[in-house]
């Protein structure tokens, strides 16, 4: 079965506990939103690199992996996979957390316009921006189980 928040079952166990609203994708991300800071980082922080050493060494879940190479990741060019480096290495070392975005709705170009672009926000719009980016990767997950 497909996960569809990455290694935090907790986010699907509490919108089981909770009286539905008929949307599954409305149900989920509520909890999200209602997620303690700390929480949210977490949720945050259990996303892999965008071609990052998960994906070199494999230990991407299957889902990250399939969406990673929809968008080309798994076929970067030497100088891809530098840029990439570098972004997701200024990126951590400024938010703490890894770059988020739903790669199935882009592509390579437009990941590393995102990742430069998203570099300038500050740490609550990036939080905001990360959890927005999961909701996306969430609800095409639940759109592939329907």
């Amino acid at each position: 079965m497909t996960a569809l928040f990455e290694h935090s079952p907790w986010v699907e166990q509490r919108a089981d506990a909770r009286p539905s609203s008929g949307n599954r994708h409305t149900d989920l991300m509520a909890v999200v939103h209602d997620a303690t800071p700390e929480e949210q980082l977490a949720l945050i922080r259990a996303h892999p690199e965008l071609a990052g050493k998960a994906a070199i060494d494999k230990t991407l879940t299957e889902a990250s992996a399939a969406e990673q190479a929809s968008a080309g990741l798994d076929r970067l060019t030497p100088e891809e996979f530098e840029q990439f480096h570098a972004l997701n290495a200024a990126y951590r070392e400024k938010f703490g957390f890894p770059f988020i975005i739903c790669v199935r709705l882009t592509d390579k170009a437009g990941i590393l316009a995102a990742m430069q672009a998203r570099l300038a926000n500050d740490s609550e719009a990036e939080i905001a921006a990360a959890i927005a980016q999961i909701g996306e990767i969430v609800r095409l997950r639940l759109e592939d189980l329907s």
